[in-house]
């Protein structure tokens, strides 16, 4: 598991209890509705919706603002916003390689926004192509390891179908193909497993090794592009040590 994906997964924990509470709040929202626009209302029908709702319990949205998120992307309620996807690819400092993925009702604020947030901090806008070679789409569902058998999940996952799980600490990641995700994910719960979110992601086929201080630069340009209200995902190619690791956590 590279070292973004720890250090996202140790921001995100600390975003439900600071000031960018609102700001995940908000992009929690987004893909409900968009959900709800895409493939309905119902999430016994919806699977994409069904994880979106799943995962926006697990980080404290209120449930009135999941029920209007809901109906305004189904339109049974009105006001839903005419968001478009955009995805952007770009560089961190050290080389490291950006995937920027929007939902936003604005394409030329979100162009700008991203292109400043890179520029600022030492990266730059991409080629389509130049950096998504380098990531592949992948099917991945945490839980919990409190209280879970690390065994029993493997276990679960594979007869399922995942290609693999990998224990990062406080989580199981479960890693399938894109089309095994809701599959796999049924199967767990079949099984009693709890889950904290099902997505599909980019995960990097190579990684950049970072040191502490390039892994700081970096990591401040990914929190200044993921504060962006346009922002949803991020996806970077960098890893680090433990040591490292540990280092940027306690900043």
């Amino acid at each position: 598991m590279s070292g973004h994906s720890k250090w996202a997964t140790t921001k995100h924990k600390k975003a439900a209890i600071d000031a960018k509470r609102g700001k995940l709040f908000a992009k929690l929202i987004k893909n409900i509705e968009i959900a709800a626009r895409t493939g309905g209302g119902d999430p016994d029908g919806n699977p994409t919706l069904y994880d979106a709702i799943v995962k926006a319990k697990k980080s404290s949205v209120p449930a009135d603002n999941i029920t209007r998120a809901v109906k305004r992307g189904s339109g049974e309620e009105a006001g839903a916003a005419n968001y478009e996807s955009i995805v952007y690819e770009g560089y961190a400092p050290a080389g490291v390689g950006l995937i920027i993925e929007c939902l936003t009702d604005n394409r030329n604020r979100a162009a700008a926004e991203v292109r400043s947030s890179l520029t600022k901090n030492g990266g730059s806008l991409a080629q389509n192509g130049s950096v998504s070679f380098n990531f592949e789409r992948q099917g991945q569902i945490e839980v919990p390891a409190e209280g879970t058998d690390f065994d029993t999940v493997f276990e679960k996952a594979a007869e399922a179908g995942a290609e693999d799980v990998q224990d990062n600490g406080d989580v199981y990641t479960v890693i399938t193909d894109p089309s095994d995700l809701v599959p796999v994910r049924k199967a767990l719960q079949d099984a009693g497993i709890d889950y904290d979110s099902a997505d599909l992601v980019l995960n990097p086929k190579t990684e950049v090794t970072l040191d502490l201080e390039a892994a700081h630069k970096v990591s401040k340009l990914i929190d200044t592009l993921d504060d962006l209200d346009d922002v949803q995902n991020i996806y970077s190619n960098w890893t680090a040590s433990d040591e490292v690791m540990a280092q940027l956590e306690e900043e």
